[in-house]
């Protein structure tokens, strides 16, 4: 029978020294958010692996005469593990709880009850007033055991109180761990002060700690979570914001239309009003295309059909080309239109040209608008041969281009690229990638 029982020991034993460095090894592999709770828990189940162990050689040399001194060490590396468990729970509640804790009052409070509890050990050694070893090598308690055992205790409901007060600082699930610690660790001791369950308080511990890191690193995971998916939603305000502000500019670009384009525009249609009626009618049509398309434009978000941006250029050009007829010269090699662009794409990198390179008492100024279905996707090219492009220079046409290039990247991911003509002037490349 004693046989069976010391089986049933070492059994019991193994068991909880599998566990533990189970544990162990599970809290050193699974990543944490909280650096500092997963070295917490990797000393606490270093501790209880060390103890654990210390249980194990006692059950090897119980009730053997020649090794009451090896008895002795190992029950008094046990009782000194068991209680070093004790006040460790205490450094994570304060730490969790953002508290200093050199400044708790809590952590004071379990520290002094520790060290009456250590103080009780030492007097047992040479009073052996708590417990004692008879000769054949025997456990033996006194009456006054539960004594020793009652700072552990204190410390166990001084960490319960403790918790309960800071449960509004915690999360739930920070909450429920600790109890989840607490409560069974508690009942533990009490009943250890009358009854030997060493095997089983160490299981017991062992089990509810693994279950409190396992509560706090799903929080932990749950709170990056959250914190993930703020960034994203941050990230997803400051795009909108972006695009918003890009709007707001091409809207400005819309509303600063050249006071001198519409006055000579206008003049241009009163004087072919006599000399040649059916043209200003044209012209007049293709003005109203032209502011049209661009109110149009103002109020629109999204990608629009190139077909569109197409007309609205034509509309412009074609305006232009009534005022300056003799100077200015389009060539279209257009076959691709089935793709969508950010709207005011086309017309003001036309305009730009335009504006910047168109001189009356220069040469004429040619442009030459293509696009074309590539494998990186739709590809748009203005060339002129006006003014070349100085990227050094920071001023107006160059801070349109910008507000262009913006819009590309943030509505369609597009790429706009700038490069001096061959010959003189300047070549504008919009890569529209495949949605």
């Amino acid at each position: 029978m004693i046989d069976v029982i010391k089986l049933i020991g070492y059994c019991s034993a193994s068991a909880m020294l599998v566990l533990m460095l189970m544990a162990l090894i599970y809290v050193i592999v699974i990543p944490a958010s909280d650096r500092w709770s997963k070295n917490y828990f990797i000393v606490f189940f270093s501790l209880l692996t060390v103890c654990v162990c210390a249980t194990f050689v006692s059950a090897i040399f119980y009730e053997k005469p020649g090794f009451v001194q090896v008895e002795g060490v190992s029950c008094y590396i046990e009782a000194i593990m068991v209680s070093v468990l004790m006040p460790i729970p205490t450094f994570l509640i304060v730490h969790s709880c953002k508290e200093t804790l050199i400044k708790s009052t809590l952590l004071r409070a379990v520290i002094i009850l520790w060290g009456v509890y250590i103080a009780l050990l030492e007097i047992n050694k040479l009073t052996e007033l708590f417990f004692f070893y008879t000769p054949e090598n025997s456990f033996y308690r006194t009456r006054w055991f539960p004594l020793m055992l009652l700072p552990l205790v204190l410390i166990m409901l001084l960490n319960i109180v403790g918790l309960i007060r800071r449960r509004k600082k915690l999360s739930r699930r920070y909450f429920i761990a600790f109890l989840i610690y607490l409560l069974p660790m508690s009942a533990f001791i009490i009943i250890h002060a009358y009854t030997d369950i060493e095997l089983i308080l160490f299981f017991g511990v062992g089990v509810c700690a693994l279950s409190m890191y396992s509560l706090i690193l799903s929080d932990n995971i749950m709170q990056a979570i959250r914190q993930q998916r703020e960034i994203v939603e941050q990230e997803r305000e400051i795009v909108e914001q972006e695009r918003e502000i890009a709007r707001q500019r091409a809207g400005i670009m819309v509303l600063q239309m050249r006071p001198h384009f519409i006055y000579n525009t206008m003049m241009s249609i009163y004087y072919l009003c006599k000399q040649d009626a059916d043209k200003a009618q044209q012209v007049t049509l293709d003005f109203t295309t032209y502011l049209r398309k661009n109110f149009t434009a103002l109020a629109n978000e999204e990608l629009v059909p190139f077909k569109d941006e197409l007309e609205h250029t034509r509309a412009y050009l074609a305006v232009e080309q009534a005022q300056h007829e003799d100077m200015l010269f389009v060539e279209y090699d257009t076959p691709h239109i089935n793709f969508s662009v950010p709207p005011l794409t086309l017309q003001p990198l036309v305009e730009n040209a335009v504006k910047h390179s168109l001189d009356p008492n220069g040469d004429p100024l040619r442009i030459y608008i293509t696009t074309r279905q590539t494998e990186a996707g739709s590809e748009i090219i203005v060339e002129n041969n006006g003014v070349d492009y100085r990227p050094a220079d920071d001023n107006e046409p160059h801070i349109a281009l910008s507000n262009i290039r913006q819009r590309l990247e943030m509505m369609c991911k597009g790429e706009m690229t700038i490069t001096p003509r061959e010959g003189g002037g300047t070549v504008v490349k919009v890569i529209i990638p495949h949605i």
